[in-house]
Parts: structure tokens; sequence; C-alpha cells
């Protein structure tokens, strides 16, 4: 399929929506700040008809829907409040809620945790105490970001567990549209996480679903896990945006954005923000080889002077004041550098040349 731009986030949207008429799951890659989060605002207001709703959803405005209350007064009794006027948090009254967060949180996380429904309040604990009087309480913690983002996680796959149900509560649900659910995880929850939702969605028919993510690793297991799934590279162009199909590419995505890379060489087309993209790309290199960084892959031998140069030359343009997002023209030496710190990658670790035509 060839790549196929769209005006504005809306006019994807509903390309997006006719394609799950065909196919229940679509893997979109992104980086940061490209506009997957606008995109799943904009998916879900086209479900919008008065009081309707179609699109359950997890992205940043669901991780907002709960705030800490850190007892500034007592320095004692800290609770994570949640906004129990959106509609996420309605009918789960007795749908044992509880304990359907806490069997999927206890996969990942050690903590223990209780709800209330009167006053929309969250308490965490590890440990009990014994009171004089021989009874046992919970000393109330704060926990980390990344475990609160993943009892947020939970929390909201409890309730995506409901709507694949079909419980009346969430009947209303149509597609679940999930952005980016693993920030401030470590890379064994990353997979962990990304194993268990593709377990989720391949067991049930009733859902369509989109899931986009910045991180490779996250993203390359929902490849692995969910074969059937449409899978896209979402990447600002210069008139709006352009979705590239590369459900037929390898999974492993630093190989498709070492073809975009190649691409860019052939063409010209070379911005500052590539050096940044080389780098990721030459340091995931440079792990899976065995070495300590990416300076190591550059210089082939210790007084090689190229190598250092083009070591500096990636470190400084990879890190420099410039927008990733906005594509800035390098200097024709620069490209000349970059296209051949490049073609040394390619050619002394030997990727696939029959993907780069």
């Amino acid at each position: 399929m060839a790549d196929q731009n769209f005006a504005d986030l809306p006019t994807l949207a509903a390309h997006l929506r006719e394609q799950l008429q065909e196919k229940k799951v679509i893997l979109l890659f992104a980086y940061n700040g490209t506009g997957k989060t606008r995109l799943s605002m904009a998916f879900k207001d086209l479900g919008k008809e008065g009081n309707r709703r179609d699109t359950l959803y997890f992205n940043a405005f669901t991780e907002d829907l709960f705030v800490w209350d850190n007892d500034l007064e007592n320095d004692s009794e800290r609770m994570l409040k949640m906004n129990t006027d959106s509609r996420f948090f309605n009918g789960l009254a007795g749908l044992e809620i509880e304990n359907r967060i806490g069997l999927l949180l206890h996969r990942y996380a050690d903590f223990n945790f209780e709800i209330n429904d009167a006053n929309g309040s969250i308490l965490f604990w590890r440990e009990m105490v014994t009171n004089s009087d021989g009874t046992a309480e919970p000393v109330y913690i704060k926990v980390s970001r990344g475990e609160e983002n993943l009892f947020i996680w939970c929390f909201f796959l409890a309730i995506a567990q409901l709507a694949i149900d079909g419980l009346e509560a969430y009947d209303w649900v149509q597609y679940l549209y999930i952005d980016d659910p693993i920030s401030s995880l470590d890379e064994n929850n990353a997979i962990a996480v990304a194993a268990d939702l593709a377990r989720l969605l391949k067991d049930q028919d009733r859902l369509k679903t989109i899931i986009s993510s910045h991180h490779t690793l996250f993203f390359n297991v929902l490849c692995n896990e969910i074969k059937r799934a449409l899978r896209y590279f979402l990447t600002k162009a210069e008139s709006g945006y352009e979705l590239r199909d590369t459900t037929d590419t390898p999974h492993f995505y630093h190989v498709a954005m070492l073809k975009e890379l190649h691409r860019v060489a052939k063409t010209g087309e070379i911005y500052t923000y590539h050096f940044t993209i080389l780098r990721s790309i030459m340091e995931k290199t440079a792990t899976f080889h065995g070495f300590s960084g990416l300076g190591e892959i550059i210089k082939r031998e210790p007084n090689d002077e190229d190598g250092e140069l083009h070591a500096r030359y990636v470190n400084l343009l990879s890190h420099g004041n410039h927008s990733l997002f906005e594509p800035v023209d390098m200097m024709e030496e620069n490209k000349r550098i970059f296209r051949k710190i490049l073609n040394n990658l390619m050619n002394n670790y030997r990727f696939n040349p029959k993907l780069f035509p």
C-alpha cells in the first residue's frame, strides 16, 4: 500500500475508523510530538453524538482523571483522588472492580490498594502494623510515578475487560483507543504489559482497537503477538500527516527507521533530527553486539581519526538545541558526513541489503 497523506487529524481519524470496519486491530508507531494523543481525541470525538459515545480511550487525559492529595496538613494519609464526574467511572458499583484491578496489578507490582467509592479516593500500602489492641492496619504510602501509571493502566484494563464482556455499564463501547500506556515503565514491565494486552485483544471479537506508541520494544512485542494487525508509521508531513504502511516490513522497528534514513540519504532530504534517529539505531546496534557505547562501533581502530570526528558529530547533532519535530535542513558538509556514518554502519553490521533498494 502506498503512503497516504491526510490534511488533518480528524480526516486521519475518519480513515482509521473506515479501516476498522475490516480489521480488528491497528498499531501505530509515531515519535512523541507527532500528535498521537490529539489523534486519539479526534477519533473519540467522531464517535460522539449527543450523550452517545462509542470509544473507551486510554491516554494522557485518562491519567489526569487521577490526582494526588498529599495531605499537606497532617502529612500522613496520602491518597489518589478520582474525578468521578467522568463517564470513565460510571457504573462500577457492584462490579467488584477492586478484585478485577488487583488480579491485573499483582502481575506487575507488590503493593496493595483500597478504593473508597464514597469520596472517590484510593489508598496504597505495602506493610501492615499491629496496634496495641492486636488489630492490624495498613501503613499508607505514596507509590512511585511508575507504580501509579501501572495502577491506572490496570484500572483501565479492568474496565476494558468489562466492555469486552458486554456488561451493561459499558455496552456502549465499540472501540478501544490506547495511546502510550507504558510511560515511566522499565523494559520488563513494557514487555509484560504488551504481552498481556495482546492476549486480551486476541481472545475477543466484540471491540475494535487502535494502539499507538513511540516505544519500539513495546511496539515490537505487539507486532509479534498480534500478527494480523495493520501496522503503520505515522509522521508529520509538510501539509498534514503521513501514514506509512509497514505491515510487510520487519517487526523490529529500528529497521523501519533505518529504511527511512536510507531514503533521506538518497534524496538529500536530511534534517538535523535524522542524526537523533541515527544515534538511537547505533546505540541499539552497539548494545546488540556487546559494545559499551556507540563510539565503539563508529571507531574501527584505536587511532581512527575519522571515527573520532564522526562520534563527535553524532553526539553534537543529536543533542543540539533544535526541535526533534521541526525540520531543520543541514549544511551539505554535514549531509556528507551523515551519509558516510550511515553507510559505514550498514556495511559493517550487515543489514539485509534487500530491505534497502
